[in-house]
């Protein structure tokens, strides 16, 4: 291990999806290959495409007290928040530090923006103004998700938002590392949280991004993206002694820019192998060190090819690889924290997600694609998250020596 970087634990952690609330129907469908797309009856949206919504957040009721922060996105954060007894976790770790030495660092893209989509419907006629009632700040605002968080719990440290696309909540990680290096906070709750909305499915099918069927990550056929939404979140702190239990570990991070092009990854992946290759060098490991990939895999032709050539520079066709977003659906903001639960869950059941709805691969990418649940011990994973403009992050989790 780096002696610049001190390991932090996850000492608890959750993700809710289109697969179900919390890390049980997520393991479950890991473990059966199972996906949670559907054909998309989203909202008044009318394309021919898959995404993967999830159940219940519509009927979620927010404090009374937090009513300002009343939307699709902050409904959805508080189910997540309090899934797998992650709020308790929250509450307990503020009764051991105190609410002012615990930070928030959350991801998300679009934040609560339908709030706005619904509100530019309602707008008056005659002047053009939104609603009297439209909170722009506590809902679209993309502070809103870690300010309401904040509140929920009554944290008093640091908060932050992170918005930088895809790579968003893989990021606040490595936000949240320095500032506990630091000794700024003894605590953090990190996550992303991104919801569904006309404004992402309507964007994605301008760029013509969308797939009309279910994504199909590193198919030879692959056509697009499948839009979902999530929550993930983990509290991490300096050791696992909270929770002794505890056994999945950040070991490592890296964050590269290859400021390519606004929508395009660098062909040859040139951000993507920087940022593995960073997130290798803070752990003191090399690419022989890690047992499996989680790839950030969207399914578009040029994504795919771009990490598939980043990969296949750093480790070969040595280390079993897959992308989640068939069984999840591309969660955006939120996917860097969804694919570090899902890479957690990997190490804690030894099991290596196969790749939903994929069939034949691309043959043109020399990487070993995982098909189907493959059983295997796993000591360290790298979870990838890339991004719109070059934004990048890879993050090493798994146990100690």
């Amino acid at each position: 291990m780096s002696p610049r970087f001190s390991p932090i634990c996850l000492t608890q952690y959750t993700a809710t999806t289109c697969l179900g609330l919390g890390k049980a129907p997520l393991r479950a469908a890991l473990a059966e290959g199972r996906s949670g797309l559907a054909p998309c009856a989203f909202e008044t949206v009318q394309l021919a495409t898959w995404v993967g919504a999830v159940e219940g957040v519509d009927a979620a009721a927010l404090p009374a007290h937090l009513a300002a922060y009343n939307c699709r996105n902050n409904r959805l954060a508080l189910l997540g928040l309090e899934a797998d007894g992650f709020g308790d976790a929250v509450r307990a770790a503020i009764a051991r530090y105190g609410k002012r030495r615990i930070g928030v660092f959350l991801a998300t893209s679009t934040s609560g923006i339908l709030e706005t989509e619904i509100a530019y419907r309602h707008r008056d006629p005659q002047s053009g103004a939104l609603p009297g009632d439209y909170r722009y700040a506590e809902t679209h605002n993309t502070y809103s998700v870690a300010a309401f968080t904040r509140d929920y719990f009554g944290l008093e440290g640091p908060t932050v938002v992170v918005s930088t696309a895809c790579s968003s909540s893989a990021k606040v990680f490595a936000s949240a590392q320095r500032m506990l290096a630091c000794g700024l906070i003894d605590a953090a709750v990190v996550g992303g949280i991104d919801s569904l909305c006309l404004t992402t499915l309507y964007g994605f099918n301008s760029l013509e991004l969308l797939s009309d069927q279910p994504c199909r990550p590193y198919d030879a056929e692959r056509k697009g993206i499948s839009l979902g939404e999530g929550a993930a979140f983990a509290l991490l702190e300096r050791d696992n002694a909270s929770q002794p239990d505890a056994s999945v570990w950040l070991l490592g991070y890296g964050e590269s820019s290859d400021a390519y092009h606004m929508s395009a990854p660098h062909p040859e992946g040139r951000g993507a192998q920087a940022a593995m290759q960073a997130a290798l060098a803070m752990a003191g490991v090399t690419a022989d060190a890690v047992d499996y990939i989680n790839l950030h895999g969207t399914a578009t032709p040029s994504n795919d090819a771009a990490e598939g050539h980043a990969v296949a520079a750093v480790v070969g066709k040595r280390v079993p690889c897959s992308s989640t977003k068939g069984a999840t659906g591309h969660t955006l903001g939120a996917a860097g924290a969804v694919e570090a639960i899902i890479s957690a869950l990997a190490i804690e059941d030894g099991l290596m997600p196969g790749s939903c709805h994929t069939g034949e691969l691309d043959p043109s990418i020399a990487i070993d694609y995982v098909l189907s649940p493959r059983q295997a011990r796993l000591r360290r994973v790298l979870s990838n998250s890339f991004g719109f403009g070059g934004s990048n992050c890879s993050l090493l989790l798994g146990v100690l020596p």
